[in-house]
């Protein structure tokens, strides 16, 4: 078995139209700003909250997710928010200096300021661009050198995640320091690497090695921008049945965070081409993930549908962008169905995808820029 059904179901019989999906798009929006407290910014979902300090601030599934989202929402749909993004950016920077929202009783590495999606560094750095400022700039550069030789060779925590930040930061600015700063990272990641060609993560107490784009390989190499032998162990580590290909770390799933979807997101350019095809079928035959995973793009049914999209940008099929498309539809409705305000999980990540999907092309968020 590649994948465990019971995580999957029957796909909406919503047909994809343009201005209903815009609808929807703009109605996640104006339910966001509704929701927003200047105080408790959004109410967490029971997931995404388990065991750490409220409100949550974070890139991952706090209130600087949800501002980076509703920004880059209106460049991409046109959907606009009342909200004031870079004071609610701000007052998130202030709260988690004060309060971090680590998750209780997590084992994490020295330099945890320094995160990308769960600390610090993702938060400035959306504040910093929202409204530029001198010392937040010089404060994320801090966090950025200082991360350097964290053993926690991922993107939630280590040097790849800190690596994308200055390379947004090199290429808003033009500055030398943050292009200093990149080739520091990308020396040390790439010094980090294993002879071959994996990485090694040492977080959460254990000692383990992933393929997947949040803890490995794939988004490792998509931070670096040196391929080297990905496609030889991608290609050596596949599980195929009947044509159908995934990929384990531990157990047969199929979402962005663990599986098939991930890598082919991220790795289509270098993948062969039997091993893209075959996994797209597959993460089309599964069907969207259930309400139990949701709408978002980390383990959620847009997190899969970007996989189809990025199927879709690799090889000019249209079908490829027809089946995205009724992944998106069936994402959108997931999202007004269960309301959840984060950019990782919830109903804004289903509607950058969606707005992708108008576009007709694939940009899964941060990894594929800021």
């Amino acid at each position: 078995m590649l994948y465990d059904p019971q995580l999957h179901e029957r796909l909406t019989a919503t047909p994809w139209e343009a201005a209903r999906v815009k609808d929807a798009i703009a109605r996640i929006v104006a339910d966001v700003d509704a929701a927003y407290d200047a105080d408790a910014f959004w109410a967490a979902h029971e997931w995404d909250g388990w065991q750490a300090a409220m409100p949550l601030k974070n890139l991952y599934v706090g209130a600087a997710g949800v501002v980076w989202a509703l920004d880059q929402l209106r460049d991409r749909s046109g959907a606009e928010t009342a909200l004031d993004l870079p004071n609610a950016a701000r007052r998130a920077l202030d709260r988690f200096r004060a309060e971090p929202d680590y998750v209780a009783g997590e084992t994490l590495p020295p330099e945890r300021r320094s995160g990308l999606l769960c600390s610090e560094t993702g938060i400035l750095l959306v504040a910093w661009r929202l409204q530029p400022d001198g010392a937040l700039a010089d404060d994320l550069l801090e966090l950025v050198r200082r991360n350097v030789g964290n053993e926690t060779n991922e993107l939630i925590w280590g040097v790849p995640g800190t690596l994308l930040a200055a390379r947004a930061m090199a290429a808003w600015t033009g500055e030398q320091r943050w292009r200093a700063a990149v080739r520091e990272s990308e020396d040390a990641l790439r010094d980090a690497r294993d002879e071959d060609g994996l990485w090694t993560q040492r977080l959460w107490g254990a000692t383990f090695r992933s393929l997947s784009p949040p803890h490995g390989l794939v988004g490792n190499v998509t931070a670096l921008g040196e391929v080297g032998n990905a496609a030889a162990i991608l290609r050596e580590r596949a599980v195929r049945v009947d044509g159908r290909v995934n990929w384990f770390d531990d157990d047969e799933r199929l979402q962005w965070c663990v599986g098939a979807p991930g890598i082919v997101a991220h790795a289509a350019e270098y993948l062969d081409q039997d091993l893209l095809l075959g996994a797209a079928e597959l993460i089309w035959e599964a069907g969207p993930k259930s309400d139990e995973k949701g709408a978002g793009i980390c383990h959620g049914t847009a997190g899969n549908g970007y996989a189809l999209l990025k199927s879709f940008d690799h090889t000019q099929d249209d079908r490829w962008l027809e089946r995205a498309r009724a992944f998106a539809v069936h994402a959108l409705e997931q999202a007004e169905r269960m309301p959840r305000y984060s950019l990782f999980t919830g109903g804004l990540g289903a509607a950058l995808f969606a707005a992708d999907c108008l576009a007709a092309r694939a940009r899964y968020p941060l990894l594929d820029g800021f």
